[in-house]
C-alpha cells in the first residue's frame, strides 16, 4: 500500500489554515484523556473512563444529532464507568467531534493526509474559503454518517471526513498532479494524483460492509463527495489560483 508522503507541486504562498488546522488538531488530542500527555485525568482505568465520558459528551452521536435530543450514556458504559453527568447541545458536536482523536495513530494518520493535500487546495481556494469549505466538508461527513445510521448512539469522532473532501477537492482542483508516496519496502515513487486518491475512495466504498471495523467509512465517502461537489462550482466560479501540474517521465 502507498502512503503519501507530500505533493510535489510546491504552493505558491504559505499554506497557514492548513498549518493551523494541524496544530489545532495536535493541542486538542494533547489536551484529552485520549492523550498519554494528559496525565491530569488520571491513569490505567481513571483515564480510559474520562476518554469514554468525553467522547459522549463532545464526539457526535448519530441519533443526538437525528433527534436533537441529547441520549443517556449506555448502560455498558455506566456499569464499567458509572454514570457521567453533562448538559450537551448535540448539534455543537458536529463541530467539536472533528478536532478529537481516538489515539495517537488516528491522529497523525488524519493530519499526514492534511498535511499532503491540504496545501494544493488551500492555495487554489484561498485561505477563508477553504477554511470554510474544511468545516463544510467536516459537516457533511457527519451529519451524512448520522442519517446514514440514525439509530447508532456510539460517538463519532475525527477529522478523516473534512480531510477526505480536502482530497476530493484536490482530485478536482489538481487533476494531472502528482503525489510523492512511499511504497514498502524501500521504494520512493511520484504518483498520479487519481491513482493515490483513487485507490483510497475505493478502498473506503468496499470497506462500507466491514461490520467488525470502528472506521466510519461512510463519513469519508460523504465528506469526499462534499469535496468533490465543492470544488466543481469553485473550478467554474472563477480561475484557479495554481498552475496545472505537468507530468515528467
Amino acid at each position: 500500500m502507498a502512503v503519501p508522503l507530500y505533493d510535489s507541486q510546491p504552493a505558491r504562498r504559505v499554506p497557514w489554515v492548513t498549518y493551523l488546522l494541524v496544530a489545532a488538531n495536535v493541542v486538542v488530542f494533547l489536551l484529552t484523556p485520549m492523550s498519554n500527555f494528559a496525565t491530569w485525568y488520571g491513569e490505567d482505568r481513571a483515564r480510559e473512563c474520562e476518554a469514554v465520558r468525553f467522547g459522549y459528551e463532545y464526539g457526535a452521536v448519530p441519533k443526538e444529532l437525528t433527534t436533537g435530543v441529547q441520549q443517556p450514556l449506555p448502560a455498558d458504559a455506566v456499569e464499567e464507568c458509572g454514570p457521567a453527568r453533562f448538559a450537551k447541545h448535540p448539534w455543537t458536536s458536529a463541530f467539536t467531534s472533528m478536532f478529537l482523536h481516538s489515539g495517537a495513530l488516528h491522529l497523525v494518520g488524519n493530519l499526514v493526509a492534511l498535511f499532503v493535500v491540504g496545501a494544493g487546495v488551500e492555495d487554489r481556494l484561498g485561505r477563508l474559503r477553504y477554511l470554510v469549505a474544511y468545516l463544510m466538508f467536516g459537516l457533511v461527513a457527519v451529519y451524512g454518517f448520522a442519517y446514514t445510521s440514525a439509530g447508532s448512539t456510539v460517538p463519532l469522532i475525527g477529522a478523516s471526513g473534512a480531510i477526505a473532501g480536502v482530497m476530493g477537492a484536490y482530485a478536482i482542483l489538481n487533476p494531472r498532479g502528482r503525489i510523492v508516496s512511499y511504497v514498502p519496502p524501500v521504494i520512493v515513487v511520484r504518483l498520479p494524483v487519481w491513482v493515490v486518491l483513487g485507490y483510497w475512495f475505493v478502498l473506503q466504498w468496499l470497506s462500507l460492509g466491514d461490520e467488525e471495523s470502528n472506521v466510519a467509512y461512510t463519513a469519508h465517502i460523504y465528506g469526499f463527495a462534499a469535496g468533490v461537489v465543492f470544488a466543481l462550482l469553485a473550478r467554474r466560479a472563477g480561475p484557479a489560483r495554481r498552475p496545472v501540474a505537468l507530468s515528467r517521465g
